[in-house]
């Protein structure tokens, strides 16, 4: 008889039929309950075990985290907490478990410890939950795309450019560490490389991603990128996914509005699929806060901040709008920010978004209109901006709890100013002849974002450690598993 997934029997008003369940043992007490999950609830079934007819060698072999198949009836549950259980009737050990060495004890463990056992924490309510949110986003994220007519483009994981110009990228080389071939002014010689040049793990797909919106109009990419920034904060990976599409024709303020009906999209989508595993991530949360002082305390719970977001309009406010209200603000003036915004020009911190978000407009937000200097180099510049003061289209996404969760810009389509911008910036042109060159043969205002994923499952999820949402983070010293 074929096996029935936990989550279909718990929904199941078919009951005296008979059934088979595969799953892991939870719990199991009295010698007589096991609670059994399989992954595709955060719900266990319960089954009930005919302890004098079973032999006591298979009942010593029920244990946390052992796999089991259970077969028997379906039966209206006498218990509290589920409307049905399973009546064994017969019950075989799958896999056994060693219930003292098994890490993952029924009881709350810490996220640090869990983080040490990345393997088996999938295996807890929490992280269970977690996954299954993280995986519907995912199929949100490319339904959305697909729904509104983009095109799914695979852009390269190794690449001889740099799309960031921050220079803080892992190298791929096949080239020997002890001799390695040196030019004759003693730099590494790459033509002897595998790809006959330097080249890298990728930081964005946006470069190559612009060359296919500029042929299939709307393009996005899903996929992973890399950092080899030595930063061991809560909110950075090394190796992380990144969704950015790409629009040919749209200005800015299409790629706000989109941006904007793209994130409200994928949460309510998943609001409505994960409401068990929400539930039970809001309640968490509830939790979590009752420890902390009342003033770092959240105004909202978990599903009061997602629904807020999909019901509300992003506020958009310009970046010297932003500026002022920083400079004025009592914990810039009071010097209570680790960054004491100054003068127009000054790069934000997360410590300065958050405030914007979280204390002042209580909304997400959407900055726009940045100084060039502190904004990568293919961001179109503003007309009529005066000197020194230049700003460029770009936009960045702004929410509570995280801070910067989107950033993005209308592209600069005139070649010529591309070119004087890369100069300044000792960008090659020979280095990108070939994104120029999308400049030269029907160049047109154009526009895209980036999104790290990782962020926004964070925020969904209501976590707050970007470690405890990918399924093993790779972090400055740590590449276990």
């Amino acid at each position: 008889m074929k096996h029935i997934k936990v989550k279909d029997l718990l929904n199941s008003t078919k009951t005296l039929q008979e059934v088979t369940a595969k799953g892991w043992v939870r719990t199991f007490r009295n010698n007589q309950f096991i609670a059994l999950n399989d992954g595709s609830t955060i719900h266990n079934i319960q089954c009930v075990v005919d302890f004098e007819n079973t032999p006591d060698e298979t009942l010593k072999r029920i244990t946390t985290g052992a796999a089991v198949c259970v077969k028997g009836t379906l039966q209206e549950s006498q218990g509290k907490g589920q409307s049905v259980e399973i009546q064994v009737s017969q019950i075989e050990i799958l896999g056994d478990s060693d219930a003292e060495k098994f890490p993952m004890q029924p009881k709350k463990h810490s996220l640090e410890f869990l983080r040490e056992n990345a393997h088996l924490r999938v295996r807890t309510n929490t992280f269970s939950a977690i996954m299954r949110v993280r995986s519907t986003l995912s199929f949100a994220v490319h339904q959305y795309f697909q729904e509104n007519g983009f095109f799914y483009v695979n852009t390269p994981i190794i690449t001889g450019s740099d799309a960031e110009g921050a220079g803080e990228m892992f190298k791929v080389t096949a080239l020997p560490f002890d001799k390695t071939p040196r030019t004759e002014e003693g730099k590494v010689n790459y033509k002897e490389d595998f790809f006959g040049k330097e080249t890298n793990l990728t930081v964005s797909g946006q470069l190559e991603a612009e060359t296919y919106a500029m042929a299939l109009g709307q393009v996005y990419t899903f996929g992973p990128t890399f950092r080899a920034e030595n930063s061991n904060t809560s909110r950075h990976l090394a190796e992380f996914w990144m969704i950015e599409p790409e629009v040919a024709f749209n200005d800015l303020d299409a790629n706000m509005d989109l941006a904007e009906d793209f994130i409200k999209n994928v949460i309510k989508y998943t609001l409505n699929k994960c409401e068990d595993d929400l539930n039970f991530l809001n309640d968490r949360l509830l939790q979590e806060e009752k420890t902390k002082p009342q003033a770092e305390r959240s105004e909202m719970s978990l599903l009061e901040k997602l629904n807020f977001i999909t019901e509300n309009n992003f506020k958009r406010v310009s970046y010297t709008e932003a500026i002022d209200i920083l400079k004025n603000s009592t914990p810039n003036k009071k010097k209570k920010f680790n960054y004491i915004i100054e003068e127009w020009g000054a790069d934000l911190q997360s410590e300065h978004e958050r405030f914007l978000v979280e204390k002042h407009f209580k909304c997400p937000v959407i900055l726009f209109d940045y100084p060039a200097k502190i904004k990568a180099f293919y961001m179109r510049l503003n007309d009529n901006t005066e000197p020194g003061k230049e700003t460029v289209r770009a936009m960045d996404i702004l929410f509570p709890g995280i801070g910067e969760i989107v950033g993005g810009s209308q592209r600069e389509e005139r070649l010529d100013i591309l070119i004087e911008k890369m100069k300044a910036l000792g960008i090659e042109e020979e280095e990108l002849w070939w994104y120029l060159d999308t400049r030269k043969f029907g160049s047109a205002v154009h526009s895209g974002f980036g999104l790290g994923f990782e962020r926004l499952v964070l925020f969904v999820t209501g976590m707050s450690n970007i470690r405890d949402v990918i399924p093993f983070p790779r972090t400055p010293q740590n590449a276990e598993f």
